[in-house]
């Protein structure tokens, strides 16, 4: 997920002293890294040799003015977002700002609070704008032709280990659980083998019929002969028939016999315990030890959750066009859903979200509601992955508020933060949830 700037940097210009004054210290007391400048030309003074994350301007300053500003800063900074201000009653300059590519606006005299939304929102898309772009470009080096994505260290040793393992004859067991990609890794091995130019077979053994099964697997113009020279692969060999078991093994001790390209290598897979099948006396025990010369456990997604953003953008621009990326609560929901079905059942997911979606980023809303894990009431903890930081903020206060008897100051001092902003927050509480904080309010009052 995107990862906000430690101490975002604000460019504030106003041609008010006192207004940008105030400005520059509340913003400061919020952790924002403050410069300012009372025109525009010395605005763009500033940004010689630094960088903000974002310009908050007025719009009518003598000389030039904010639109003006905008234009001029958005030639060398293309991605930093402006917010302008305009005084009450001249939203039309507003609204002329928008349309030359103003990101938001406020009207003066600035709300505090309105005003640190619209910061937070505009530094936010700013910030998942990037991360979206460079998911979308880490997709570029690590698709590749077997269609494998993943950067995570699990997944490099995985993959590391298939290249090994390609490069012999040997039989190959791939275990997994079902969804993470055992067909994949097949491919994979064909293609990376020697064998890479002869034919790959697909063998899905529950799917055949057990009196077709001899004809189809082992005549003249069957599966296996038709794999010769290349790779068969038996899908979930545990579901083969026991009739078909003790032939197989017979037709894999002959093509060992067989040297050169004329053999068929076989690889096979299972989301099933053989060995366990061996003991229960359904799966035949020399045929386990031909077929398990060499094992490949294919890791589950929840052993490679840095790899959902990854995989999440890779099917998002599989299903997709109009949809551009996920928010930073979508890819925390993601992230903290345990996928039983894998790398499948998110792929399905994404599909679902985009074809819900009505913008271009992906909200929680857009996915199954089996992914969302339902929250408390306004005062409980909310869960981590996926909350935001001013679900967090609230509880964080509330708690504290309650813990010290009401002591904005003594509350303060152990979160960190200024009385002045806690006496904000608490406006804000009471504004939109009167009865959810009065206990703790009439405390402080």
């Amino acid at each position: 997920m995107s990862t906000p700037p430690a101490e975002p940097k604000i460019l504030v210009v106003d041609d008010e002293a006192t207004a940008r004054s105030a400005l520059s210290e509340l913003l400061r007391d919020e952790g924002y890294a403050v410069r300012t400048a009372s025109d525009g030309f010395k605005a763009l003074g500033h940004l010689d040799g630094w960088t903000p994350d974002l310009v908050l301007t007025d719009v009518q300053m003598p000389g030039m003015s904010g639109v003006e500003l905008m234009a001029k800063v958005h030639e060398s900074l293309p991605d930093v977002p402006i917010v302008v201000m305009t005084a009450f009653g001249s939203v039309e300059n507003a609204v002329t700002a928008l349309h030359a590519g103003a990101d938001d606006y406020l009207t003066k005299p600035v709300h505090f609070d309105q005003m640190l939304l619209v910061l937070r929102r505009a530094l936010a898309r700013r910030e998942l704008h990037r991360e979206n772009e460079r998911l979308r470009e880490a997709l570029d080096g690590f698709t590749g032709e077997i269609g494998w994505v993943g950067s995570s260290k699990s997944s490099r040793d995985f993959m590391a280990l298939v290249q090994q393992v390609a490069g012999n004859d040997a039989a190959v067991l791939i275990h997994g659980e079902s969804g993470t990609g055992k067909g994949l890794v097949a491919r994979a091995l064909h293609e990376a083998s020697a064998r890479a130019e002869g034919p790959r077979v697909v063998v899905p053994c529950a799917a055949i019929r057990e009196e077709a099964l001899e004809e189809e697997l082992f005549g003249e113009r069957g599966r296996l002969a038709e794999a010769r020279g290349g790779t068969v692969v038996l899908e979930g060999v545990g579901e083969l028939p026991s009739t078909a078991q003790a032939r197989l093994l017979r037709f894999i001790q002959q093509a060992r016999s067989e040297a050169g390209d004329g053999g068929v290598r076989i690889v096979a897979t299972t989301d099933q315990e053989l060995l366990q099948r061996v003991k229960d006396g359904r799966f035949h025990e020399d045929l386990y030890y031909q077929l398990n010369v060499i094992t490949l456990r294919v890791p589950t997604l929840r052993e490679r959750r840095d790899d959902i953003p990854l995989l999440a953008m890779h099917f998002v621009r599989r299903h997709g066009t109009r949809v551009r990326g996920l928010s930073d609560r979508a890819l925390g929901v993601l992230l903290a859903h345990d996928w039983p079905g894998n790398v499948r059942q998110l792929e399905a997911a994404i599909e679902r979200a985009v074809a819900m979606c009505q913008g271009s980023v992906i909200e929680p809303k857009d996915l199954p509601r089996e992914l969302l894990r339902s929250g408390g009431g306004d005062d409980k903890m909310p869960t981590i992955p996926g909350a935001t930081m001013a679900e967090l903020e609230r509880y964080a206060i509330l708690t504290t508020l309650q813990h010290v008897g009401g002591s904005t100051s003594r509350a303060a001092e152990i979160l960190g933060i200024s009385t002045r902003k806690i006496q904000y927050r608490l406006n804000e509480y009471r504004e939109r949830d009167p009865s959810g904080v009065s206990a703790v309010i009439r405390s402080v009052d």
